[in-house]
């Protein structure tokens, strides 16, 4: 395997991992409302990945795969010929969007009703540990994709005796 491929793979973990972290955290700045979700159960005011929506749960589990099918195709000379490198990139950016997306509306996961009393008592939605931890991963899986992509294109310019995986 190529050190690109580690990066992919490394990528589909750290979006593994970050599948069993808070997604979500609910917090406050007042005294007293902070002491009351404190007192509440840990899943109501961090809450995980699945409770989030599509936009949430969608990118780690896309970063999985890839990350999958990079190490498990990776080292077949016509599958990388036949675009994984481009497949890897395009799937990326499709994650690290859908990321982006999940951050945009991550008070989606809450109906009307409970948005707006969370926001008038003072509570604010905020992103949990593995919100972040999914952005790392969709970063260091687009670094290894942008450098495999680019990689393959300087191997295609070799003559065919010369080609050699690095």
């Amino acid at each position: 395997m190529t050190w690109r491929e580690w990066l992919g793979l490394a990528a589909g973990l750290l979006a593994l991992a970050a599948l069993f972290l808070p997604w979500t955290e609910l917090s406050a700045t007042d005294p007293q409302l902070r002491a009351a979700l404190a007192e509440l159960p840990s899943e109501d005011v961090s809450r995980p990945v699945w409770s989030a929506t599509f936009f949430g749960w969608f990118p780690p589990l896309l970063l999985v795969l890839t990350g999958l099918a990079v190490v498990l195709f990776g080292q077949s000379t016509r599958a990388r010929w036949s675009g994984l490198p481009q497949l890897w990139l395009v799937a990326t950016v499709v994650a690290l969007v859908g990321t982006v997306l999940g951050w945009v509306f991550i008070d989606w996961q809450f109906g009307e009703q409970q948005r707006g009393l969370l926001t008038e008592s003072g509570v604010s939605i905020g992103a949990g540990v593995g919100r972040y931890l999914c952005v790392a991963a969709a970063l260091v899986s687009l670094t290894g994709a942008v450098l495999d992509v680019v990689a393959l294109r300087t191997e295609s310019r070799l003559p065919r005796k010369e080609r050699v995986r690095r």
